[in-house]
């Protein structure tokens, strides 16, 4: 995981346990108040909430503590394609331009540019270095991208 996908789970173990619990437990403190437990909506509503929202914290908790988080700035790669780098590429067959970080699965979010470390395109450009070309086994067949340029940000 890299240092922005932990501060990130951080930032949601915090909100979950300072803002949405204390809510939802005052949500059941008021749906209680209201009489017979049997046929009050919101109670049930509100229980269920809880449920998830602590179910959720004890995902990220789990997560963070089996978490190995790699701060890229920090790692000396001779300007190949590892984990946490962010990769310029070139699609040789369309000639567009992307830019990818490689993330944890945890992190991935392509609209972000972010793909998950055991994405096949990720798995096709680590090892690489920057004018090397990676070729991906895609469903429509082979893409080939030119490797323009790597960062440790």
């Amino acid at each position: 995981m890299t240092v922005q996908g932990a501060e990130k789970l951080r930032q949601e173990l915090n909100e979950l346990k300072t803002v949405v619990r204390p809510r939802i437990i005052a949500a059941i403190a008021e749906a209680r108040e209201h009489g017979d437990l049997k046929e009050n909506a919101e109670y049930h509503a509100a229980r269920e909430q809880q449920g998830f929202a602590e179910g959720r914290i004890k995902e990220i908790e789990a997560k963070l503590s089996n978490a190995q988080i790699i701060d890229v700035t920090e790692i000396n790669a001779g300007g190949k394609v590892v984990f946490g780098a962010t990769v310029d590429v070139l699609d040789v067959v369309t000639d567009e331009e992307h830019s990818y970080q490689i993330v944890g699965e945890d992190e991935a979010d392509i609209k972000a540019g972010k793909i998950s470390v055991t994405s096949p395109l990720a798995r096709a450009l680590i090892g690489k270095s920057v004018d090397d070309e990676a070729v991906l086994d895609a469903p429509g067949g082979q893409r080939e991208f030119e490797i323009l340029d790597v960062r440790y940000e």
